[in-house]
């Protein structure tokens, strides 16, 4: 079994084919992976993955483009050997793996990597930087990157991540305890089933949007978000909905902070993973969290959350 260093080298070293290769072969993972409602205990819905009430998760938030990052959490986790060794070990990515940084291909590989060699152990949730092909932004200098690594391949090295992007899932539940998406809680939805099936409703309702841009804020009310996407949602919004889902945290990435932020009265936890211009952020963090044990709310999530 390779080491976090071995395949860091691997994925700054990578040809255009290996990249392509390695794609195709989670492409294939992914479409077996949602053929199936359970796989090795783990169920599915749509794009809703269910985590169990057992073993531990790692929690890992915005990366976009930082190896150096990613490399000293997989470091500091143990995280190839423990999920080696221990059959109830997951990691779930919050999105965001490109963009804004030039190791961004690099990010993906890496990320592909462990997908390949873990399967269901590790998820992969999309961001609003893997979006659906309606739902562009601005500045998006991923196929900057590409053509800088690859140089004539990148075009279809780029079509082929766009399709991947479609099969991430968007997010996890660990039932009465957590909810894990990249950005916010859509407004008005009866249930889990409106968050997994967001993506076969989309456009016609905003459900994936909401999960994939919005922030929340401090009032009790939302608005529109100066994103241009997405809302600010308010904390009735959190109160009502996570009781309805009965949840009592929600896990999210999205913005830049110092790691981690407490939002909401503790009903909602924001993890950033990245350090580094453009956010130029102090620290970045992770999370580790013991799924046997009962829930806890953000305060108690951000004390034992891994500062560095």
């Amino acid at each position: 079994m390779p080491k976090i260093e071995e395949l860091a080298r691997r994925a700054s070293s990578c040809s255009g084919d290996e990249f392509s290769c390695l794609m195709h072969g989670v492409s294939h993972s992914l479409k077996e992976e949602k053929s199936r409602a359970l796989v090795n205990g783990i169920k599915r819905k749509g794009g809703l993955i269910y985590l169990p009430s057992k073993g531990r998760v790692l929690v890992i938030g915005d990366l976009h483009g930082d190896l150096e990052s990613l490399v000293f959490i997989l470091k500091a986790s143990n995280f190839i050997e423990r999920l080696k060794s221990e059959n109830q070990v997951y990691t779930v990515f919050l999105g965001d793996y490109g963009d804004r940084g030039s190791y961004s291909p690099e990010v993906y590989y890496l990320v592909l990597t462990l997908k390949s060699m873990f399967k269901e152990k590790v998820i992969m949730l999309r961001g609003n930087h893997e979006p659906p092909k309606d739902m562009e932004f601005h500045p998006h200098d991923l196929p900057y990157f590409l053509r800088s690594r690859f140089g004539v391949n990148w075009q279809k090295i780029y079509g082929d991540l766009r399709q991947l992007f479609d099969l991430l899932y968007h997010s996890a539940v660990v039932e009465g305890k957590y909810l894990m998406l990249h950005g916010g809680l859509p407004e008005n939805i009866i249930s889990l089933s409106d968050i997994a099936w967001a993506h076969e409703t989309h456009p016609a309702r905003s459900h994936l949007e909401e999960i994939l841009w919005s922030d929340p804020g401090e009032a009790e009310t939302s608005y529109p978000s100066p994103r241009g996407a997405g809302r600010i949602f308010g904390r009735e919004v959190t109160r009502t909905t996570l009781d309805r889902l009965g949840v009592k945290t929600l896990i999210r990435s999205h913005e830049p902070c110092d790691g981690i932020a407490v939002q909401q009265e503790g009903r909602v936890l924001t993890l950033f993973s990245r350090k580094g211009p453009p956010y130029y952020n102090s620290q970045a963090a992770y999370l580790e969290i013991d799924l046997t044990k009962e829930a806890m709310d953000a305060y108690r999530l951000a004390r034992e959350a891994r500062r560095f």
